[in-house]
């Protein structure tokens, strides 16, 4: 696999807050690679749930607590303009907490419109080996067991070939047999950081990747049809223990032109959780 086909060096670039704006937030430049396979005029899911999951480790006290269930629900376009995010703490608390954090886009004429919101619950960690289940055992091979490629496979039958689009050719895949519908399952990491000059955190990489459910659970023709996700939903029953991400997604279509993505998760040492997201289904042209 050769790393000199990504481009990037980077999803964000950190910037101080544009004179007169507001320094109670973060702000961000995005790069080329975190540009979307539907439009290069905005962003890929994937990097701004990054951004707000790497908002969101840092508003929280170091208290025990582990991030459980987290939604991110994308309001508009995630445009390539000036980013900024800040947090909040709705709920505290020792045992369970709620932590939010807003990412804002810039538009032409310089204001600010929010564009996403990640919602994370954080519930206390203990000792709960004796009764510990999981719905399913480990993917059969890890990533390093598995040929590696930047990208997506432009060659592929199995599943959508999405090439190196975009965000997707700032990802390393690996994939095998599938068994959540009829598509493979894919391991998936960040080939590039997050933010210029930081180590990206487990968590961190995981959310950055995690959007491409929706992508890798149908064999759709992308040229014929759309899928947009407005959401994505994850329950976690551990933390991470790499950068990489196992997904077996299965993509559910309705008559009624929406469906929704449905993905077993899984770390190098086993099940991780579920993700579910609500997809606009449209024919192009």
């Amino acid at each position: 696999m050769d790393m000199s086909e990504v481009p990037y060096n980077c999803y964000y670039e950190p910037i101080p807050a544009p004179g007169g704006d507001d320094p109670g937030y973060e702000y961000f430049q995005p790069t080329p690679a975190t540009a979307s396979v539907w439009s290069q005029d905005m962003q890929h899911g994937g990097p701004p749930a990054g951004l707000l999951m790497r908002a969101m480790m840092r508003a929280v006290p170091d208290d025990g607590q582990e991030f459980s269930r987290i939604t991110t629900e994308i309001i508009g376009p995630v445009g390539l303009g000036v980013n900024r995010i800040r947090t909040s703490i709705p709920r505290p608390g020792r045992r369970i907490s709620m932590v939010q954090a807003d990412l804002e886009a810039q538009g032409p004429d310089g204001t600010y419109r929010t564009v996403a919101r990640s919602v994370a619950w954080r519930l206390l960690g203990s000792d709960s080996t004796a009764v510990a289940d999981a719905p399913f055992d480990p993917l059969p091979a890890s990533p390093d067991e598995l040929p590696q490629t930047v990208g997506f496979p432009t060659q592929d039958t199995d599943a959508v070939a999405w090439g190196k689009v975009g965000f997707i050719g700032t990802t390393v895949t690996a994939r095998q047999p599938g068994r959540n519908g009829k598509t493979p399952a894919i391991w998936i990491r960040p080939a590039i950081p997050l933010v210029a000059g930081e180590e990206m955190s487990h968590l961190e990489s995981v959310f950055t990747v995690l959007d491409v459910a929706n992508g890798v659970g149908t064999r759709l023709d992308p040229t014929q049809w759309s899928w947009m996700n407005m959401d994505t939903t994850v329950h976690l029953i551990t933390q991470p223990t790499s950068p990489w991400l196992g997904v077996d997604s299965d993509l559910a279509v309705g008559a009624r032109g929406y469906g929704a993505s449905f993905a077993d998760l899984y770390d190098v040492s086993g099940f991780l959780g579920r993700s579910a997201q609500t997809d606009l289904i449209a024919e192009q042209g």
